[in-house]
């Protein structure tokens, strides 16, 4: 395994600018939260208008769709074993996200650090007993490290499906989106189940690649002590037609149903604590360090 020095791809260099992530995720919303908010929610992941600029937005689901294959996922598994970027504490990659600005998000143009940073003092405020799930919204973002290591933005962000089945009917797009993505003329991978067995468990399928996953496979093989709760929400916070909108029950297991709502709750978090107020983040790191001290700490194989 060839290992790329971080510096060497211009993840810790001071002079490094900062780069723009397609993510078009943003389209379905959850339900809305206990907390007050900046906006209308029904002018969140709003991108039923596609024109202009926005037209990125549907060529970023079009590619991702075509070249997201089964293979294509299980390769990029294979390929990100956790080494891949050297060792680096969560800290020095935060500071790697925060040259990260989604700009295709419409609810904030604020680096990625700053959004994370807000999901997990909304979550403090709301769950002060609970701080590994204030922990979770601070680190669910991370893996989106992937796109200063080459990988186009198809590969990294924007909602999940499961691949090597058929894909679920309320896919961002629709079936229309997946023309030229071989899988779907392929009779083991085009059927409800495909290369599945019912309710074989989300852990058995293979889903389309990005950050998400990613990071879950950071966490788990560094050997993290994060609640299973906190572990589902950041390995299908983007599986957005299982968590809202019902696709994929019939793979699920009893233990995937189970983590279902903790999945729904941080997804509220997520996404309506993108907003005008900005956390101190000098003030708050030392409460987040502390628990990356507890739950995954010194420096991890990236």
């Amino acid at each position: 395994m060839v290992i790329f020095p971080i510096q060497q791809i211009g993840l810790l260099d001071p002079d490094f600018t900062t780069m723009g992530l397609e993510d078009p995720s943003e389209i379905y919303r959850p339900e809305p939260p206990q907390f007050e908010l900046d906006k209308a929610m029904e002018n969140f992941r709003d991108y039923e208008n596609l024109d202009g600029e926005m037209i990125r937005v549907r060529d970023t689901y079009y590619d991702m769709h075509k070249n997201q294959t089964y293979q294509f996922a299980c390769d990029q598994r294979e390929k990100y074993r956790p080494g891949i970027m050297g060792e680096h504490t969560i800290m020095e990659m935060m500071d790697v996200v925060a040259k990260l600005v989604d700009e295709s998000d419409p609810d904030t143009s604020l680096p990625n650090d700053i959004h994370m940073y807000q999901t997990a003092e909304r979550i403090r405020e709301a769950h002060p007993d609970q701080p590994w799930f204030a922990l979770v919204g601070l680190i669910h973002d991370l893996g989106k490290v992937l796109a200063l290591h080459g990988e186009p933005q198809w590969a990294v962000v924007g909602d999940v499906f499961v691949t090597g089945c058929q894909p679920g009917s309320s896919v961002v797009f629709g079936l229309p989106s997946f023309k030229g993505n071989p899988d779907i003329a392929d009779p083991r991978y085009n059927t409800k189940y495909g290369i599945y067995s019912p309710n074989c468990g989300l852990n058995e399928v293979v889903t389309s690649w990005g950050h998400d996953e990613y990071m879950y496979q950071v966490l788990t093989r560094n050997k993290a002590t994060i609640p299973t709760e906190g572990l589902y929400m950041i390995r299908y916070h983007s599986l957005y037609p299982w968590h809202h909108h019902e696709d994929y029950h019939h793979l699920c297991s009893d233990i995937d149903m189970t983590m279902l709502p903790w999945v729904q709750k941080f997804s509220s978090f997520d996404l309506y604590s993108k907003g005008a107020e900005i956390p101190d983040v000098e003030a708050v790191k030392p409460f987040y360090e502390d628990l990356i001290d507890k739950y995954c700490p010194g420096k991890l194989l990236w």
